[in-house]
């Protein structure tokens, strides 16, 4: 026999891994909700990623315009993706753990609540940081100017070093996620 419901382990009533089960008693609501909440993480996760990519990438080739204009879209997608998905996720995680009954304060839910947050902290400057960089470049790049001030290239050390913290605690999140540890 398999037991299965949205919040234990696949084991069998002997202890082992199931080999295969599918999820006929799971409730709709808690399966939409599952799905939301892991649709929330991997466009965080992606965004972010892209992002970052893109933004190192224009820095790098040192042409103010490019750089101008991939910061103006990274501004643009920050909002419309991460800061959407950033304010969705704590909505379906809640409502995942009040229709599962589980403890918002206790082991691995409570330490990914504890990492959103430090995420948040550092995401939050980032946000700023990469309008301001937008427009430094976009004045830069009006002014036909060669190479960015050097407010720019503070910010953009700031950013980098933030990203590091707070990508680590969105992938530290994730992990926790799926593993559900016993802390």
């Amino acid at each position: 026999m398999i037991c299965v419901n949205s919040w234990s382990s696949l084991r069998d009533t002997n202890g082992a891994l199931a080999s295969s089960f599918v999820p006929q008693d799971l409730p709709v609501f808690y399966l939409l909700l599952k799905f939301l909440h892991v649709i929330g993480a991997t466009v965080i996760l992606g965004t972010g990623t892209g992002i970052a990519f893109f933004m190192l990438a224009a820095h790098l080739s040192r042409d103010v315009a490019f750089i101008a204009r991939t910061a103006s879209l990274v501004v643009r997608a920050d909002f419309l993706f991460t800061a959407t998905a950033v304010a969705l996720q704590p909505v379906t995680g809640l409502l995942l753990a009040w229709e599962t009954g589980a403890s918002l304060t206790e082991g691995w839910l409570g330490l990914a609540l504890v990492l959103y947050a430090v995420a948040g902290l550092f995401w939050l400057p980032v946000v700023f940081i990469q309008m301001r960089m937008r427009d430094l470049a976009t004045a830069a790049a009006a002014s036909r100017a060669l190479v960015l001030p050097a407010a720019y290239h503070r910010l953009f050390r700031i950013w980098f070093v933030f990203g590091f913290p707070g990508f680590g605690s969105v992938l530290a999140i994730l992990w926790l996620m799926i593993s559900r540890p016993s802390l």
